[in-house]
């Protein structure tokens, strides 16, 4: 798979393609165009984030109100429960994120 191919023109909702799926350890393609949390809504995984920006750019905001920009290479890594959400991500390009999603023993 060729991470910046079969993504359609147009995304009503963020696309997300798995690219792993392993007992501790999941891997997915996302690509946003646009698209932003809820208001109201946050994320409280139980499992720990790494994400990279591969195209375009995002910013992750967090429940204390402090936000991180997120441009082409950056990344970012989110502990388990600790509450963000997606502020914004850009049009064009389209934001194209790696994340992967690991569970707090994964090293064992």
């Amino acid at each position: 798979m060729n991470l910046f191919e079969d993504i359609p023109q147009e995304l009503p909702e963020e696309l997300l393609t798995p690219l792993l799926d392993k007992k501790k350890v999941r891997i997915e393609r996302i690509v946003s165009q646009g698209h932003c949390s809820d208001p109201d809504f946050w994320y409280d995984q139980v499992e720990h984030e790494w994400v990279s920006v591969l195209q375009g750019s995002a910013e992750l905001e967090y429940e204390d109100g402090s936000v991180k920009t997120l441009s082409t290479g950056d990344c970012a890594f989110i502990p388990a429960h600790l509450k963000h959400r997606v502020k914004c991500t850009s049009l064009e390009p389209k934001c194209i994120w790696l994340a992967v999603f690991f569970a707090e023993d994964a090293n064992e």
